[in-house]
């Protein structure tokens, strides 16, 4: 059952979006260094952890957020990347919110080229698919996805060559009701998007950072 009292739901929801800020102000100024996407959920996951208790303003409300909890979608078991859930002891009420995290170094964390950036810009698709089914099939209330990388050229290109940009996350790019049927490197990959998006990236120091919820 969701939380009745639509102010507690708003707070929580922007208690992600202001732990968030806070991460790309820190990772764009070097004081959060971040090699992969595990660190990126743990820095983000600690900022959160400390935003959340100031946003519960009665006794009777309360949160909690995980990290990488299985959930089964599809057939298949997922790791969500985090779940913030909110409830409201006196109504017995809950609110949950899923994300998913992305991170794309031009170096992977062992110092080489890590490439294969077609694959990022699928798994960027796969997360949005993935929290419309957390929405639709394990009764969450919304679902965010955050990105981050420092690779311009997925961001701002000079040209869109390669099946890859039938998954385009580039700067302005607004997606509605897709469904993108594309082979990468002879990988079949389907993904239905019902909802609508847009690919809105900031940049902070050398990074550049995407929140992305479907409306």
């Amino acid at each position: 059952m969701n939380v009745k009292d639509g102010k507690f739901a708003q707070r929580l929801r922007m208690s992600i979006s202001f732990a968030w800020n806070i991460f790309t102000e820190k990772v764009g100024t070097g004081m959060i260094p971040i090699n992969k996407e595990a660190s990126m959920q743990l820095h983000d996951a600690s900022i959160l952890l400390q935003v959340v208790p100031l946003i519960c303003y009665e006794e009777s409300e309360h949160v909690k957020v995980e990290l990488e909890t299985g959930i089964e979608i599809n057939g298949k078991r997922r790791g969500i990347d985090l779940i913030l859930c909110g409830s409201n002891s006196k109504s017995g009420s809950t609110y949950r919110i899923a994300v998913e995290m992305k991170c794309y170094r031009t170096l992977a964390s062992s110092g080489n080229d890590r490439g294969a950036t077609n694959y990022f810009m699928r798994d960027v698709y796969e997360d949005l698919s993935l929290l419309e089914a957390y929405y639709t099939q394990a009764n969450f209330d919304r679902g965010i996805a955050l990105v981050m990388t420092d690779k311009e050229a997925l961001v701002n290109p000079m040209k869109k060559e390669g099946k890859c940009w039938d998954y385009d996350i580039s700067q302005g790019t607004k997606i509605s009701d897709v469904l993108i049927q594309t082979k990468i490197r002879k990988e079949d990959f389907d993904v239905r998007l019902l909802k609508s998006y847009e690919f809105d990236w900031i940049k902070k120091g050398q990074f550049w950072f995407l929140e992305s919820e479907g409306h």
